[in-house]
């Protein structure tokens, strides 16, 4: 894993929030193509720090119903 820390978590989701794709943290800017590469990286970065505190992440299920 490449240790991300909570703080650059929340530095992404704050921008992808507002709809900006340029995220500056500890003095490094990157900008990213588009809010679908930054929703990417969060989800790398939650599955980062899951597994850096040993926690498992919450398993999401899609269900679809259909009438006869």
């Amino acid at each position: 894993m490449a240790g991300f820390t909570q703080a650059q978590l929340d530095a992404i989701k704050r921008a992808y929030a507002s709809g900006v794709t340029e995220v500056s943290y500890d003095g490094k800017t990157t900008k990213y193509r588009s809010l679908n590469e930054m929703r990417q990286i969060i989800a790398t970065i939650e599955a980062d720090l899951a597994a850096q505190g040993g926690k498992k992440l919450p398993i999401a299920g899609f269900a679809s119903y259909r009438r006869s």
